[in-house]
């Protein structure tokens, strides 16, 4: 699995060094972090739109289009996918890590 992740990152840090005509890709980094956030809030609300409307066909394409925003998100800021790969693999080994519920005001 990683190995297309990591594919998809190469091509996207490709297009961050390179200009490639009609690109979009390039054009987000010209465009700069602003847009590359602005794009990553709006794939984050049109997943949780086809997952709300029960639509599996548009969330899966959603949810691809919100990974490749986040990994134009990371080359942007420099983080290689190696450390987001180390994160996940540090928290999957943690057993019994479900933080304490808190009881508000409200419920007592």
């Amino acid at each position: 699995m990683s190995t297309v992740f990591d594919d998809l990152y190469e091509v996207v840090l490709d297009r961050k060094t390179k200009h490639v005509k009609d690109s979009y890709t390039c054009y987000l980094f010209e465009q700069g972090l602003d847009k590359i956030l602005k794009k990553c809030g709006e794939e984050t609300a049109e997943m949780m739109i086809a997952a709300k409307n029960g639509d599996r066909d548009e969330l899966i394409a959603e949810i691809g289009d919100l990974l490749y925003h986040i990994w134009v998100l990371m080359a942007e800021t420099d983080i290689r996918p190696e450390a987001l790969y180390d994160l996940l693999e540090s928290r999957r080994r943690k057993i019994g890590n479900l933080k304490p519920r808190t009881v508000s005001v409200k419920e007592s």
